[in-house]
């Protein structure tokens, strides 16, 4: 059996079931309320429950086994709520008694003590939501109550009682509200103007978050907290022995629109600040404004977030995201935020070359505080130098290659966008090595290696009795006039295709010893020859050979000019040379070989040529 209580609870009673150590109840309605309540006894209260709502009940006994299947669900239905009510005595023999509607009220029921301001109950209709009491004596307490029918003929939960004394005097009038003054901000006073007969005044402050405030007074003011963002609604009645005026007319008063918290300041490129703060309460819009020096940049829009564009480079700005609304306007009092836009690009790169591996690169910037690096990108990969001025030197760069120069300047408020490129071709590598190779006693020929980035050469060899040179694209040259037995240096110029230039020197080069003159042979005893010259400047030693049907050589002590063959077969014909040793030992293979016919008889040697 279940029966309703009241508006939020429902009784339950159930024959107890042998072998149970207690009970559950189980409680759901159509809406998804669902619900199991432990019980140890008959009958059971189930409260926290729905005024006037419909609900399926069942139970299940419950031991240590376990607990049973459900019972057959019972449906019960709890009662009207108590009506809101509110009382006034407009006049000295009145009450007014009124209360807002409840849902599946089909009338209501008003009652007064004492007896004689309303002898009997009254049985109203359902649209009857006020009710005059009438013919009251002046001064009077009555203690009043309402309550509701439903359709099933049900009384529903009383009102709680209320105490309404009929006037003795007159209802102040309504005050009449001035105006919310906000002195400063959260801080604002609410006045109205004064009325006869009032003895004091009561003041409700409602913000539209559904927050509420009351004051009473016997003043014509009230002071309230009142923060940014929100919109409150004020009225104000004013009081007496014989009762509450009416309300006087709301007054509406919204507060400015709050600053907004966590702004942040993003350079999202070299001229574009991204600014995004979170949502401020009470903003409709937000205006941005960024300034720098009188000029002034501003977005307006309803999100979080704006784009600041067209910004000038390394200039402090002065960021302010101010919220707006329309019922009050923009709060033009929020903090501002300074913040600095990346630096400029550094322009006019100049690039001056020292030696054969480093630049000197200047540019011009008019960065107040930044720091610079200049970068030359070439075929090996990157070289870089740093600066704090306008130039800086890049070393260790490679001969013979290309390089891309560019400058970037860069501060705490971030890297500027980089400079236009400047090519710049080094000059051209020295030959690694070089060989001088004698040709004739007055002709040599000169070769080099590889000179990356070279395309033609100029090669002089200079010496105290003159020079000779040649322009080739070749690595090597044959050049004449080149006097035997000089010292020597050899000097380069290699030019690249674009024409610049490095000097090479290569020093510690001699010409080959100058052959012998004046080559004689004479008979000696037996079937020898000797072999006489007249030697070249530089005391060289020399050999001497002599080919034909028998090869013979003799090899003279040094700073002698003459030496013995022997056991010469005679009547053949052969070639005589006398020629210097170089300091390695080897033979100058230059000198021009004779040709002699050696008879059998006599003293007669026959010279071929």
């Amino acid at each position: 059996n279940v029966k309703a209580q009241d508006s939020s609870t429902l009784i339950v009673a159930f024959t107890p079931v042998g072998g149970a150590t207690g009970y559950q109840l189980r409680v759901e309605n159509a809406q998804g309320y669902f619900s199991e309540e432990a019980v140890a006894s008959s009958p059971a209260l189930i409260g926290s429950l729905q005024p006037y709502t419909t609900y399926s009940l069942s139970i299940m006994a419950i031991n240590s086994a376990g607990r049973s299947q459900p019972s057959a669900s019972v449906e019960a239905r709890t009662l009207l709520p108590p009506p809101l009510v509110t009382t006034s005595s407009p006049t000295n023999d009145s009450i007014v008694v009124s209360w807002l509607p409840a849902d599946g009220s089909v009338s209501y029921s008003v009652t007064s003590v004492p007896a004689e301001a309303y002898p009997n109950t009254t049985l109203l209709s359902q649209n009857t939501t006020t009710v005059t009491l009438t013919d009251l004596d002046a001064g009077t307490l009555h203690i009043i109550q309402v309550y509701g029918w439903d359709q099933e003929g049900r009384k529903g939960e009383a009102s709680p009682y209320i105490n309404q004394t009929t006037r003795k005097e007159e209802v102040p009038c309504p005050p009449q509200p001035v105006e919310v003054e906000e002195s400063d901000p959260g801080n604002c006073t609410f006045s109205w103007e004064s009325v006869e007969l009032a003895d004091g005044y009561q003041g409700f402050i409602k913000r539209n978050d559904g927050v509420e405030d009351v004051c009473n007074t016997t003043g014509n003011s009230c002071h309230f907290h009142c923060p940014c963002g929100f919109t409150y609604l004020t009225s104000v009645l004013a009081y007496n022995l014989a009762g509450d005026s009416e309300p006087g007319p709301v007054l509406n008063y919204t507060t400015m629109p709050c600053c907004p918290d966590h702004v942040t300041i993003t350079a999202a490129t070299t001229d574009t600040f991204e600014v995004t703060w979170a949502e401020s309460r009470g903003a409709d819009a937000y205006e941005t404004h960024a300034v720098d020096g009188g000029v002034a940049l501003v977005c307006n829009d309803s999100a979080p977030v704006c784009v600041l564009s067209d910004l000038r480079c390394d200039r402090p700005y002065t960021v302010t995201v101010t919220p707006c609304s329309e019922a009050r306007g923009c709060n033009r009092a929020c903090p501002a935020h300074l913040k600095d836009t990346p630096p400029c690009t550094p322009t006019d790169l100049s690039l001056a070359q020292g030696n054969g591996s480093s630049v000197t690169v200047s540019w011009a910037a008019e960065n107040r505080d930044a720091n610079y690096t200049v970068s030359a990108v070439g075929p090996r990969g990157r070289h870089t130098c740093w600066s704090d001025a306008r130039s800086c030197e890049v070393d260790a760069l490679t001969c013979g290659s290309s390089y891309n120069f560019i400058a970037v300047a860069h501060s705490a408020a971030g890297q500027s966008l980089p400079s236009y490129s400047v090519p710049l071709e080094t000059a051209p590598c020295c030959p690694a090595s070089l060989e001088v190779d004698p040709v004739t006693q007055a002709m040599s020929n000169v070769s080099w290696s590889h000179a990356r980035g070279a395309d033609s050469f100029v090669t002089t060899l200079t010496s105290p009795r003159g020079h000779a040179s040649c322009h080739t694209r070749d690595p090597h040259c044959l050049m004449g006039c080149i006097t035997c037995g000089t010292n020597y240096t050899v000097t380069m110029e290699t030019y690249s295709r674009s024409g610049h230039m490095a000097n090479c020197s290569y020093q510690g080069f001699s010409s080959s010893a100058c052959c012998p003159s004046g080559i004689k042979l004479y008979r000696t005893a037996g079937s020898g020859l000797r072999v006489h010259w007249r030697p070249s400047s530089g005391g060289h030693n020399y050999t001497v050979e002599m080919t034909g049907s028998t090869n013979y050589t003799c090899s003279p002590l040094p700073g002698q000019s003459s030496c013995d063959l022997e056991n010469i077969q005679c009547g053949n014909i052969y070639v005589l040379l006398v020629a210097p040793l170089a300091a390695d030992g080897t033979r100058v293979e230059f000198c021009h070989q004779r040709l002699y016919l050696v008879t059998c008889s006599g003293y007669n040697l026959g010279m071929g040529k």
